[in-house]
């Protein structure tokens, strides 16, 4: 059964669905990690209820993550999308946090054509597990901030959290 619940953050509420799992610590495997104002948000109808005690286990790191005391996530997640999505989002998920990589970079190390770019950023785009699957940490090749689905803002902060930037003063 689908299970939803929304959870504070610095970067405004976080939209968390899942799945039943026997497996996933909690007993709910994430199918999606959405934020304010983003595209391609998951509309959960029908069977789906609010269930915060579902994601106790995930609410728990996403908070530790959030002040400074996760690096990475154990989050049973779903995976959904097509063959080339999958493989650019596993790719994404091995760079290390405090880190970043450029669509360039990203896309040399999948063996990937420079004009297969444009392809590599809309796999990225459509990553529904944003924050878990550090899709934040793609950078423009002059490390300019480039699309975010969860908005610029959100990947200003999250960068500056894991240390990849320097804090803004002011």
């Amino acid at each position: 059964m689908t299970a939803c619940t929304t959870i504070s953050s610095p970067v405004g509420d976080l939209f968390l669905v899942g799945e039943e799992s026997g497996t996933a610590p909690g007993g709910t495997a994430l199918t999606s990690l959405s934020m304010p104002g983003q595209r391609r948000v998951p509309v959960v109808r029908g069977g789906g209820r609010r269930d915060p005690g579902a994601f106790a286990v995930i609410a728990a790191q996403i908070g530790a993550y959030f002040d400074g005391e996760l690096d990475c996530f154990d989050i049973e997640f779903t995976v959904s999308g097509s063959d080339f999505q999958q493989r650019v989002w596993a790719a994404v998920e091995e760079i290390p946090y405090g880190t970043s990589t450029t669509y360039g970079a990203l896309a040399a190390r999948l063996g990937m054509a420079r004009a297969d770019v444009r392809a590599l950023g809309g796999a990225i785009g459509a990553n529904p597990l944003l924050l878990v699957r550090p899709c934040h940490r793609v950078v423009g090749a002059d490390g300019s901030m480039k699309g975010y689905a969860g908005g610029l803002e959100a990947k200003r902060h999250l960068l500056t959290l894991e240390g990849v930037l320097q804090p803004m003063l002011g």
